[in-house]
């Protein structure tokens, strides 16, 4: 089973979920150039996110979960840095923030990216219409 991811600028990777999560999230981010500690999800085409923090999990308990167990065969899917903010002493919990890392998300997918943005090339997708949807997901799990 195979899925598209796409990041950068245009650029996209086939990849084969029929393997460890793990294994699937790191050769993610090494195709998109990003540092072993950055916390991924996967954004699809009908607005659902996708967390792959299970992969860290995994690492931790030793049980292995299968990408195909979470990802849609043959979709598509734009790959989002997590980005969360540790509070530091004195200050109230900071939200959990997502940014698209594919560019000019609004040429491929306008509705995710919300039509009224302003800002080019990396999408913070906290700023669009799907915020609150995503923040629900997360809560909810996978």
């Amino acid at each position: 089973m195979f899925i598209k991811v796409m990041f950068g600028a245009g650029s996209s990777v086939l990849v084969n979920t029929s393997c460890r999560l793990v294994n699937l999230t790191t050769h993610l981010r090494k195709k998109a150039g990003l540092l072993p500690d950055v916390t991924l999800a996967l954004l699809a085409e009908d607005g659902n996110l996708v967390s792959l923090e299970e992969d860290l999990k995994e690492a931790a308990s030793g049980a292995p979960t299968m990408g195909s167990s979470l990802l849609k065969e043959r979709a598509t899917y734009v790959l989002v840095r997590i980005i969360s903010k540790v509070a530091q002493e004195g200050e109230g919990m900071a939200p959990t923030r997502y940014e698209s890392l594919l560019e000019n998300l609004d040429d491929h997918y306008p509705e995710l990216a919300g039509a009224n943005r302003q800002q080019p090339s990396r999408t913070p997708l906290a700023e669009s219409g799907n915020a609150e949807k995503l923040h629900q997901q997360e809560r909810q799990g996978p």
